[in-house]
């Protein structure tokens, strides 16, 4: 079957339909990953994207329950030059083209995704629509024009409820943006006790389920259409250890008085190479945002350069001049990898044990007695 993917600059691409059959509108932009469709596919931050895979073969090594990064799929649409429907792979336990019909996301191949790149690369992501049905260009033109951006993401990804990942260490509180699960896998690795919340917890409700420290999920969009979460990171600075990664890292920002803007491409791929200026060491990072922090905002701030981003110089970390609290723009969660970076989340939780020496607290015992008797009492009333 037929598919099309048309830009909003009236460019046209015609090729071969997978995935399921529909009709897609959501800005297109592309991922230089050599492997790890999978785990872009599942990626949350894609949500409202339509996705080009920079690498010519995909869906070589089918699909595989263990490697997801969330529970379902957020893209709009797939597109890729080559579509192998038939994998070959031990692990795999079906295909990309039934992920993508299970989920009514259609994928389109047979295209040349150079061409397509060079056009995002040279103009910037564009809205686009991708459709297996047969309107007249000048319909999908205008359906095209009509249809705003996303911008609530961060809604549709985020748990709707609080859950727990048990541990023996550390309690961390995991405000999910639109986690992924490497940030959990991680986390729980260490023996951290975790409690991951929605993305529009208050402070208060933070603060009773006594956590050692505060990690910032990744999640998809512009950090300004959350200014909720602005709001309680500011709030809960100073008081708990804090890490952010990705968008929680441009949250982080936001809330000490820094700025960010949208790229014009954006950084997608598991080859950026980042500088740590203490060290001046380059490290191999994942990446997948669309925003980043301006540096001149950061003047007059709390907050100091500790990345850069190799290739154009954007930031790639921060941390807090006087309070426990670090963020970076890339993923130490990275699936498939590389790993590079995984020392981050040690070094969190050394930070944490720091803090703690430093500001005994009660034990968390008699802080979630508090909490539960205070919340017996409302509700008797």
């Amino acid at each position: 079957m037929e598919a099309r993917l048309l830009l909003e600059d009236g460019t046209l691409f015609t090729g071969l339909s997978f995935g399921a059959e529909a009709e897609t509108i959501g800005e297109v932009v592309f991922n230089t990953g050599i492997t790890g469709y999978q785990e872009v596919i599942s990626d949350p931050s894609y949500c409202g994207q339509i996705v080009t895979m920079t690498y010519p073969l995909v869906g070589n090594y089918g699909i595989a329950r263990d490697d997801f990064e969330s529970i379902r799929p957020f893209i709009h649409g797939f597109v890729v030059r080559r579509h192998e429907p038939v994998p070959s792979n031990w692990r795999a336990q079906y295909t990309l083209d039934r992920l993508l019909k299970e989920y009514g996301i259609p994928g389109i191949s047979d295209i040349d995704t150079r061409m397509l790149t060079r056009k995002l690369r040279h103009y910037g992501t564009m809205k686009g629509v991708l459709t297996t049905g047969k309107e007249r260009i000048e319909e999908l033109r205008e359906r095209l024009a009509l249809t705003p951006m996303m911008r609530d993401q961060v809604a549709r990804t985020s748990t709707k409820q609080l859950f727990s990942s048990p541990g023996e260490g550390e309690r961390i509180v995991l405000m999910d943006f639109g986690a992924k699960s490497g940030i959990l896998r991680e986390l729980t690795k260490r023996g951290c006790d975790v409690v991951v919340v929605p993305h529009d917890t208050t402070a208060d409700e933070i603060r009773r389920l006594a956590p050692d420290g505060i990690q910032l999920s990744n999640g998809p969009g512009d950090p300004k259409d959350v200014p909720h979460a602005v709001k309680t990171i500011s709030e809960l600075l100073g008081e708990y250890p804090i890490f952010g990664i990705c968008l929680g890292h441009q949250l982080f920002a936001l809330a000490c008085g820094a700025d960010t803007t949208k790229l014009k491409f954006g950084h997608r791929g598991g080859n950026h190479p980042v500088k740590e200026l203490e060290t001046g060491r380059c490290y191999i990072t994942s990446q997948n945002h669309g925003y980043t922090v301006l540096e001149d905002s950061v003047n007059g701030t709390d907050l100091v350069v500790t990345h850069i981003n190799n290739n154009d110089k954007t930031i790639e970390g921060l941390k807090h001049k006087r309070y426990p609290a670090f963020t970076v723009q890339y993923h130490p969660e990275a699936a498939p990898g590389p790993y590079d970076s995984g020392y981050l989340f040690d070094q969190f939780l050394d930070m944490i044990r720091e803090h703690k020496k430093s500001n005994p607290q009660r034990p968390r015992q008699a802080v979630l007695a508090e909490t539960l008797k205070g919340e017996l009492q409302y509700a008797q009333k």
